[in-house]
């Protein structure tokens, strides 16, 4: 182990898991959500354009908001939808503005891809699960319009958030020695 993994910052890093369920009772407090969103804005943004924005659902608005996603599926589909969208103890909905070149939008959707991860690390150290979800029905035109998004905005994943009392297991990483090679002309 070398000096940068035993940094806090590394730590937090390797620790960090996804939540996808298993969530406790413990209600998340739009406060708490802001102010996570507050520190996430230092993420890296191309020529400040802070091209993010967030639509924030919770516990209490959540039966209502996955009865309208869920009927944006087939019948056969709608409960099972409903249900897993009932699940988390609030969603965040993360929007990027979405530009017409491809330079400028893959450097939005990196931008936001960072503001995320922030948001990610910084809930972890607050014992907040954190999941990015990017389910069928964030392209769906009709969620954006339940969620009064632009024509030129996308949404970008559906991020469920709760409090667990137990973190899932470690998964193995592959090695980067597997990943890497160095350009030697």
């Amino acid at each position: 182990m070398n000096e940068l993994q035993q940094s806090a910052i590394a730590k937090i890093i390797r620790e960090r898991r996804s939540i996808k369920k298993g969530y406790n009772d413990k209600k998340v407090e739009e406060v708490t959500v802001r102010a996570l969103l507050d520190q996430s804005i230092w993420a890296p943004t191309h020529g400040m354009r802070e091209p993010w924005r967030f639509i924030f659902i919770d516990k209490d608005m959540l039966p209502t908001f996955a009865k309208k996603v869920s009927l944006t599926y087939k019948e056969d589909m709608q409960e099972n939808r409903e249900n897993y969208l009932n699940e988390p103890n609030a969603i965040l909905v993360a929007i990027m503005e979405e530009p017409e070149k491809q330079k400028q939008w893959d450097e939005n959707f990196g931008a936001i891809a960072s503001f995320i991860h922030n948001f990610s690390l910084l809930a972890w150290e607050q014992e907040l699960g954190v999941c990015w979800k990017t389910n069928p029905h964030i392209y769906d035109p009709k969620v954006k319009e339940i969620l009064d998004v632009a024509e030129t905005e996308k949404i970008v994943g559906f991020i469920h958030l709760g409090y667990f009392d137990e973190a899932p297991e470690v998964k193995p990483r592959t090695d980067i020695d597997e990943k890497l090679t160095v350009y030697k002309g």
